[in-house]
């Protein structure tokens, strides 16, 4: 996978303010770039990271997403309008993937279910009125097969929500810009507590990362025939980490997405970790799955038992994210040096 939005509310302005006063500023503040709908229930208008203005007659209420952009609008409050998602919504055993957080997939038709799927008859059957999805690389939007994506764009209008190169905190208050704009209440309670936990979970991390300077962290991938060295200059919650103080290691030669990069596995060991975050997407290979890789093995991180799961793909919602958060500054507080 491959791993642009206007300039992000700074982090200051927002520790520390919860409620409806801190989210009228949010909202305020995503000003241009967020939707409008008139109060008599008129045309509905939302501008994208993509700078493209989605126009429709009234307020969609038909919305198909990518599913992590679709679990993201359901943490803000957007619910019966979801009617159908793609990219990974189902295990092989039937359960949801991570990925769907806590979208009702039972209920969702499911258009796609991994990369280079995307059901273009099944997407026309459910009359969609918008298309919702992340923008990793502008101006693709993840998932959406290229081949195809003139006949899918005709269907609907589209908004993409731009979740690399830019801080955490921005794919997150642009959701929460299009959650409120189709209908959500984002000062509603659950919100809410949601952002208090999300910015107590980053204070604990820039605490943590503070009382220990010097510790070495690689957020990385594990494939059968490469170790991908992630970048945190690209990827958008290694950014928000690094921002914080967390000591990333940053890959000498990522490649032409500038995301990571690829190691053989004899290469492994190029970069000297204290903690490995290591992907636990479905589609990457996980610690159990690494026993034939001495490489592996060897690793100082791995040796000291210093290996956490990482979400390169993070639910863009406050709810998504704080648990990420909250791991990362716990396993920092108790990590140890390895050299």
């Amino acid at each position: 996978m491959s791993h642009i939005g206007a300039g992000h509310l700074t982090r200051r302005g927002f520790l520390g303010a919860t409620g409806a006063a801190a989210f009228g500023a949010f909202l305020s503040a995503c000003g241009d770039g967020g939707g409008s709908v008139s109060s008599g229930g008129g045309a509905w208008t939302f501008t994208d990271d993509r700078g493209m203005k989605a126009q429709l007659k009234a307020r969609p209420q038909r919305v198909v997403a990518y599913v992590g952009a679709a679990a993201a609008l359901y943490d803000f409050g957007v619910d019966k309008q979801l009617v159908g998602v793609y990219g990974p919504t189902k295990l092989k055993d039937g359960k949801p993937d991570p990925q769907a957080g806590n979208l009702p997939v039972d209920r969702l038709e499911i258009i796609g279910n991994a990369y280079g799927e995307f059901n273009i008859e099944k997407y026309a059957a459910l009359r969609p009125e918008l298309l919702v999805d992340n923008m990793f690389v502008p101006p693709n939007l993840f998932y959406v097969p290229e081949e195809s994506k003139d006949k899918i764009f005709a269907l609907a209008p589209s908004v993409a929500i731009s979740t690399g190169a830019v801080p955490l905190p921005k794919p997150i208050e642009r959701t929460g810009a299009l959650a409120a704009a189709l209908g959500a209440d984002l000062t509603s309670e659950k919100v809410t507590a949601a952002k208090t936990r999300f910015d107590k979970a980053s204070e604990t991390l820039r605490a943590a990362a503070k009382a220990r300077p010097g510790l070495k962290v690689l957020a990385a991938s594990a494939s059968p025939d490469l170790f991908y060295a992630s970048s945190p200059n690209k990827n958008t919650d290694l950014i928000y980490f690094k921002e914080l103080g967390v000591d990333l290691i940053v890959p000498e030669k990522p490649g032409r997405d500038g995301y990571f990069e690829e190691l053989s596995w004899e290469n492994a060991g190029k970069y000297k970790a204290d903690v490995i975050m290591l992907d636990a997407r479905t589609q990457a290979l996980q610690p159990k799955d690494l026993g034939s890789k001495p490489s592996w093995k060897d690793l100082p991180a791995v040796k000291a038992g210093q290996v956490i799961a990482w979400q390169p793909e993070p639910r863009f919602s406050y709810e998504g994210c704080a648990p990420i958060i909250e791991s990362l500054a716990q396993t920092i507080q108790s990590a140890k040096k390895t050299g």
